[in-house]
């Protein structure tokens, strides 16, 4: 299947946007222009939102039962077409073949769950004070969806959203990601060859900022979802508040990795390094950071090295790949400042040979064993690069859990035994004070600077 031009969908009818605008969109294997995806403006947001409200009045008089055979139709399609989509997955985004087959087939999956779904959204009965009374809840369709999805997963993210709408008799207008345009284009064609009606569900492409501020505000639209970063997701949410839509977000992730004393790392080693590297990294909740009891920190790290060594790194259309291309060279300029972050650590470092002969070559994944020196700042422990590089593995004793707020940047209380620099202060105050008490109860929560949080937490007694 060569790579398509993708266009928006407004009304049933896969159309150019009025004026013709498009975007570029790259192979981020080859770094070559492969396709062009249309641009929408204000005016055919219009047409968009218009489409989606008089779809909305047809589809939420659907009967659910009528509502889960369309999707289970759209999910056969999935499956159909399994193969072709996937193809064009991986010259868009630049994730292994196999793992873009594996998120192609996994949409029919999630479709099928949520035509289930949507013949038991069940009302209920309230007993009353009057018993002469009956009250009842029943659950209606909220009315139509504003979605706004990733680049890293573009069906897995929008098939999540579509297909709960649909189930629940909504109408859904999706603006998916303009780097990877026709993977998503592909699972809403799914939809629509299955029956969906015109005006059910939209998809368009262009400025994110513009058509989010215009589409979060229009009095039409009655419900906002969001996957992304929580920076953001904030600005979405207060937009949102700003005219009281309801909304669902999904934002950011920094998942650590623990590795206990009494780890079979035999058995786990496979899971830590396919969690590193899977999706090239590009992924909200893959093992961003690993942290390992000291006492077998020397065994993991020799055993996390091999196998990590022994992902290939290559062409994402071949069937062998473990590690495929990053999306753009934007982010791959990001990732490679954490790169030359954790470069500053102590340690063995293990670099998985790139490929220097493409226009935009896959990053070196960095692994470094250690932790990350003071002049560091340890940014790349409290930041996600979103990609195939580890910040540096720190040995925890095991002694207990440390507290630190999630913004600080200063390195939290190392121990339970330890003290904070002003504990003693408040301690010596404390026999004369009238709140003896409860700043004795608050001192013994452990904090890691003076900072606003930090300092909430000194003055708030524990409950």
């Amino acid at each position: 299947m060569t790579y398509p031009h993708t266009r928006l969908l407004i009304d049933g009818q896969w159309c150019d946007a009025l004026d013709g605008r498009t975007l570029a969109v790259h192979n981020p294997a080859t770094g070559e222009e492969i396709g062009r995806v249309a641009h929408a403006a204000i005016a055919d947001l219009d047409l968009a939102v218009a489409a989606a409200v008089k779809g909305f009045q047809t589809w939420r008089r659907t009967p659910a039962i009528e509502r889960a055979k369309t999707l289970r139709r759209a999910a056969a399609l999935m499956r159909e077409r399994a193969g072709d989509i996937a193809r064009v997955l991986t010259q868009e985004q630049g994730k292994p073949l196999p793992e873009a087959k594996m998120e192609t087939l996994a949409a029919a999956d999630i479709i099928e769950w949520f035509a289930d779904e949507g013949l038991r959204v069940y009302g209920r009965i309230v007993p009353g004070r009057n018993l002469a009374a009956t009250q009842m809840v029943i659950k209606d369709p909220v009315g139509p969806v504003a979605a706004f999805t990733p680049w890293n997963f573009p069906i897995n993210q929008v098939v999540r959203k579509a297909a709960a709408a649909l189930a629940t008799g909504c109408s859904i207008l999706v603006k998916a990601a303009e780097e990877t345009p026709a993977a998503p284009a592909e699972l809403v064609r799914a939809f629509v060859d299955a029956g969906v009606p015109a005006g059910v569900i939209g998809l368009v492409y262009g400025n994110p900022a513009e058509i989010s501020s215009y589409l979060i505000a229009h009095p039409a639209i009655r419900k906002i979802t969001f996957t992304g970063s929580t920076p953001v997701g904030k600005q979405l949410a207060a937009l949102a508040g700003q005219h009281m839509k309801r909304v669902t977000m999904e934002l950011g992730g920094h998942a650590p990795v623990i590795v206990c004393e009494d780890a079979d790392l035999e058995k786990s080693m496979p899971t830590i390094v396919r969690s590193a590297f899977q999706n090239q990294g590009e992924i909200c909740l893959c093992g961003s950071r690993i942290l390992v009891h000291r006492s077998i920190l020397k065994e993991f790290s020799e055993r996390f090295i091999a196998m990590a060594g022994s992902l290939k790194v290559g062409d994402p259309s071949e069937a062998d790949t473990d590690v495929g291309a990053i999306v753009s060279r934007q982010h791959l300029e990001k990732i490679e400042s954490y790169v030359a972050l954790a470069k500053l650590s102590p340690g063995p470092m293990m670099p998985i040979l790139s490929t220097p002969e493409r226009q935009i070559p896959q990053v070196a994944a960095i692994v470094a064993m250690g932790a990350i020196q003071p002049s560091a700042g340890g940014a790349s422990k409290q930041d996600h690069p979103i990609g195939p590089a580890l910040p540096p593995v720190g040995g925890c004793r095991g002694r207990g859990p440390r507290v630190r707020s999630s913004r600080c940047p200063r390195p939290a209380v190392s121990s339970p035994s330890s003290s904070p620099p002003n504990r003693a202060r408040s301690s010596a105050t404390s026999s004369t004070s009238p709140t003896s008490s409860a700043r004795r109860r608050a001192s013994t929560i452990r904090t890691c600077c003076s900072c606003r949080r930090c300092r909430a937490r000194r003055t708030s007694p524990i409950r």
